[in-house]
Formats: C-alpha cells, structure tokens, sequence
C-alpha cells in the first residue's frame, strides 16, 4: 500500500474576498467568494510516485530528507459550498495566466477574478464549478497578477549542474510571448534573454547561428555577431544582408543551475488530490465528488503529459484527475520535465521547430511505433495503475497545421487508430488555435480567422462532466480519418484547394521526424507522417466538427496564415488562421460563387445557419443559450463568424 509521505503540507490563505463578482447570486448556487496564497509542499525523492521527476534526487532536502517547495494559488468556489455541483475544476495556468473564466465565461482578461467583468456569461458559476489554479513552473514573466512558483535548483556532486542549452530568438515583435524575452535596440542590434544563467562565458564554447525559413540551413554570415552582456543576457548584432525579421536566431551554449521543473507536476497533483478529500484545512470542506482537468494550448499540452507521466495517481493510490479536458494541444507534449526545461516554448513551423515537446507517444491508445522503436501511449500507465480520466480532446484545423494533431487520431504509419472506450476526440474545423487576436504588426498574408471554439468547448465539457458522474455516453468523436478521405497529405489538400485570387496555399506544415537531441542542435532522422483536413470547393475544411459559418459560410476559413516578404515570407505564422471572404456579388477572377450566387438573400442564408446551429443542438455540441445567441445575431447581419 503506498504511503503519504511527501505532498501537500500546508495552504496558506494571505487573501479572502467574500464576495466577489460584484456579489452576483448565480441562481441556486448562490454568491462566489474567491481565496489566495501559497501551497508549501514537500516530495519525498525515493517515493516510487516521485522517482520519474528529473533532478528531484539532486535538489536541496530539509531535515525530514523532502524537497520543499512553494506554489501560488487561487480559488474560486461557492460561498456555500454545499450549493456547489461537487466538482473542481483544475484550470492549468497557461504562463502564469488563468484562462478558463476569459474561455468559458467569456469574461474580461485578467489574473484577479472578482469583478462582474470578469464573471462574464457566469457559465462555471451557474454551473456551481469550484476552480483552482496554481503555479506549476517558475520563470514566468512577472507582473500582471501571473501565478508563480519557487522550485529548488538542482546541484551536483561536485557544485552546480551545468549541461549544453539551446535558445531561439525572431525578434520581430509581433506581440508574441517571445517579445518578452527580446529587446530590440535599433535595426541592427537586440538583445536576448538567455532561458538559464551562463555556466562559461568564454565565447569559443557557445555559437549564434541565423537562418531565414526554419528549413534553411544554419548559418554564420559575415555581419553576424554577438557579445555576452552578463550571464542572463547577450546582445545580437544582425547580419548586414540576406535575412529579414523574421530569421531564428538560435545559441548554444554552456548553461547551468537547472530548475527541478517537473516538481509542477507533483504540485498539481498533490493539491488536487488535498481538495477532493475532507480535511481540517481543505476550504472546500469536503465538498468534492469529482475534479477534471482543463487545459488550452501549452495548459492543455500539460495534462496530457501530466497522465502520460503517471501523475494521476495520487499518493494514497487514487485518482488525481476523474476527467481531462485539453484542448489545442494537438499530439505534442511539454518541455517540462529536463534537466534544462523549458516551459514556454512549443514546436510550430517557422518557431521553436526543434524543441523537446513533440516526439512519440502522439496518441492515448499505446501503440508500437517502429520509427523510434517505442511501445507508449498517453494512457499506459495510468491504464496500469487503474486510475484512467475520461477524456475529451478538442484541436482546432491549425492543430493539424502546426500540432501534428493527426498523430492523435493515427499510429506512426498514417493509419486511422481507434480511440480507447474513454477517450472521445474533435476536430473543430477552419478554425484558428487561439482567439483571434490581430499582431501589431501585419504580417500575414491574409487576416486573421474570427471563427471560435468556445461553445464548443462549453457544450463538452457538460458532456464530461455528465459521462463521469452520470454514465452518459458523450458524443461520439468528430474528427477527420484517413478512411472517409477527410484527413490527407498537404499536397492532396492543395490540389483540392480553390485558386482564389490573392491567396497562397502553403508549402509548408510542421512536420516532424524522430530526433536525437544528445547534442544540440538536435540530430533529424526518419520523418512520421504528419496530415491535415481535406478541404471542399470553397478551401474550408472537410471533417471533424463543422462550424455553422462552415456548413452555410461566407468566407473560407483556415488553420494556417503564410508569413508575408519580410518576415520569412512562404513560411506559416506561429498558431494563426486566415480568413478569405466570398465576393458579395459574381467575380470571374474567383472560382467560389458569390454570396448572391449561393443564397439570393440574407434571410435564405441565415435560415441555413440557423438550421445548422440546430443540428449542433440536438447531437449536443451546441448549448441552447450559445445557439440562441447566434439565431439572434444571424437574424440582424451578415457578419456573425465570431458569435460562437
């Protein structure tokens, strides 16, 4: 029988604001209060459930022979907690960031969640959801009420721990979570943030190189240089000719002092774990039947590392998580748990290619993947320790683009695989990864794609929470296969796609081969098969779950946006969708038909959406409230794409 040595060891309440909100009473569930502080836990390095940490066995003990930590963390739940619906939902940070209120609620951004504002539509509140959140990484940028954590740094034997780090830098400002690690100084020089403190700063032992496309080869041009300002920073003088803004940087170099980063996830585990049972000092008092997971992007990445590394077995044998819920985190992983880790960064075409976050195993069933040799899955071990979440995964068409997420839904050979009994996955097709947020630069060929997913994610993650409490199967997975013919090579997609004037079909996606990284740069080898959706006659995406401004559209929509002269022209920009209009009346320059080739009139268009946003309905993707929202707005005007 396991034992409890090392978790949680106390929380520490700094802050109570009872209510917040701006005292909103959410029906029956009442009126929200929300608490803060710091969890202080302490992991036991010989415990078998903490023995996979990197580094945990070289970081500082305290007199019980534990490594202590400290993490942020916040809560929001029910006044009366006995109002609640009984579950606690684990909102990963994203960088520090709380996401699931902006996401779910609609609400206005911010890392202080006590305004009306920030309640938004009220959804989890109405809903009677508790939700957490705690730091899982530390190095986030600071300020703007991000969440933090203290983490011990690994030491050796001998002193410190160094080893041979990589760090890539664009320093074209676009308002991207790089720019925080950038400062540009003029057009010719900038300086960089470096991901951990210099071990040497002889400049023979570390090396710059540039390269325009992230397929070009790395090179040291003349009118390249660089110089250390001290052991965090150096400075990057660019080349004279040759390579605009959107070139990758990239150093290696002797790093040292590695954070035990994959202490984050113990630390979820064990607060979750803390919550769901009664105790003295639990402020949920006992309340909690059932927790679920839920995770956007790198946050979603996390869970499914988090199950794949047997972290939902909690100390005393049970389980952490009774439901995930990530969501466009494609098949990748997290660059967590290395001995230099690196939290941030995540593999797209042009950026952070090459990280640690993307290599086998892709998928929840285990499969033997002969590429690598390796026999994995998501859900192995937490299949061998009897503690299975049910699973809802949800990417988005740029998914397939730079996610690999078509790795989910086949083994290494291209072929479609079947999805475990408690796994459901969905597509949402044309549809971008991220809300859509216009850089402050334009850099793209086309705008951006206003088409969403959170009524989507709204719907299922009832559908969750109901398959586990209630044993109500969800619906079925929407997502394209290779054998309806809906999940294709990029060059299949291409030929299929329409020549609309102004508009380049990529020659890229985010592909991926098995990698060696015992040295740095890493080694490519044999690539794997990476596919995206096939697309209809207008270029929008065939397969998975089909938006209503995709089944009447108005514009084709995609998951990818082509880099423009300047800054990489011809590659893809980081996570971003596009969006190319119908011509409202005929255009022989444009293969698609017009608006009033298609519908005639408005009310004839809209009375196709409106049917769609119903079939959304009854298959339970759709909420009433969010399809009644939408039959509002389609009644008005044409341009209703970001309603949902």
């Amino acid at each position: 029988m396991p034992d409890n040595r090392g978790s949680v060891l106390r929380i520490e309440i700094t802050e109570r604001l009872s209510p917040v909100f701006g005292g909103t009473v959410f029906g029956d569930v009442g009126a929200y209060e929300c608490l803060s502080g710091t969890v202080y836990g302490a992991l036991d390095p010989a415990h078998s459930h903490n023995r996979d940490i990197v580094n945990l066995d070289k970081a500082p003990r305290d007199a019980n022979g534990l490594v202590a930590y400290e993490s942020a963390f916040s809560l929001i739940k029910p006044i009366d907690v006995s109002k609640g619906n009984g579950w606690l939902m684990y909102d990963v940070p994203n960088r520090g960031n709380k996401v699931a209120l902006t996401r779910l609620n609609l609400g206005a951004d911010g890392n202080r969640p006590v305004t009306a504002e920030h309640a938004g539509n009220g959804f989890l509140m109405r809903n009677g959801f508790s939700v957490v959140w705690s730091a899982w990484q530390t190095g986030v940028p600071a300020g703007a009420d991000r969440l933090d954590a203290r983490f011990p740094v690994a030491v050796g034997a001998e002193g410190p721990i160094t080893g041979v780090n990589r760090d890539e830098f664009i320093a074209e400002e676009t308002g991207g979570p790089g720019d925080a690690f950038i400062q540009v100084v003029s057009a010719e020089r900038f300086i960089a943030k470096l991901s951990y403190p210099v071990a040497d700063q002889d400049p023979a032992k570390a090396s710059l190189t540039v390269r325009q496309r992230e397929r070009d080869p790395r090179a040291t041009p003349p009118g390249l240089a660089w110089r250390y300002i001290d052991d965090r920073h150096i400075e990057v003088t660019r080349p004279s000719g040759g390579f605009d803004l959107g070139s990758i940087y990239e150093f290696v170099y002797p790093a040292r002092d590695p954070a035990v980063m994959g202490i984050g996830f113990a630390a979820i585990r064990d607060l979750v774990a803390f919550l769901r049972h009664d105790g003295p000092d639990n402020p949920l008092g006992g309340s909690i039947r059932h927790t679920v997971g839920f995770g956007i992007s790198q946050s979603g990445r996390v869970l499914r590392d988090f199950v794949h590394l047997g972290f939902n077995m909690a100390a005393d044998g049970g389980r952490v998580f009774d439901a995930i819920f990530p969501i466009v985190g494609g098949s990748r992983r997290t660059y967590i748990n290395y001995a230099f880790a690196q939290p941030g960064r995540y593999a797209r075409q042009h950026e952070d290619h090459s990280f640690l976050d993307d290599q086998f195993p892709f998928t929840y069933s285990t499969l033997h993947d002969p590429i690598s040799g390796k026999t994995d899955g998501i859900l192995r071990r937490a299949e061998a320790d009897g503690v299975v979440p049910k699973v809802i995964h949800l990417d988005t068409d740029s998914d397939l683009w730079v996610g690999r997420a078509s790795l989910v839904a086949t083994d290494t050979r291209g072929t479609d695989v079947a999805m475990p009994d408690t796994v459901r996955i969905f597509m949402a097709s044309g549809i971008q990864h991220a809300v859509h947020k216009p850089p402050v630069k334009v850099v793209t060929e086309l705008p951006g794609n206003p088409l969403g997913y959170s009524s989507y994610m709204r719907a299922l993650l009832l559908a969750l929470t109901d398959w586990v409490e209630h044993g109500t199967p969800p619906p079925d997975s929407q997502f394209p296969s290779v054998a309806a013919g809906t999940l294709v090579t990029r060059e299949a997609a291409e030929a299929g796609f329409p020549a609309i004037p102004g508009v380049t079909f990529p020659d890229v996606l985010n592909g991926l081969t098995l990698r060696d990284h015992s040295v740095e740069p890493p080694i490519e080898g044999a690539p794997y098969p990476v596919l995206i959706s096939a697309v209809d006659a207008d270029g929008n995406s065939l397969g998975g779950l089909r938006h209503p401004l995709l089944t009447a559209p108005v514009a084709t929509h995609t998951g990818w946006a082509v880099r423009i002269a300047g800054y990489a022209a011809g590659d893809l920009f980081t996570i971003q969708g596009s969006c190319a209009p119908f011509p409202a009346t005929p255009d022989a320059n444009d293969p698609r038909p017009s608006l009033a080739e298609r519908y005639g009139t408005r009310e004839a268009w809209a009375a196709q959406v409106i049917a769609a946003t119903e079939g959304l309905v009854a298959d339970r993707l759709l909420l009433r409230e969010d399809a009644d929202r939408l039959i509002a707005v389609v009644g008005e005007t044409w341009d209703a794409v970001a309603v949902l």
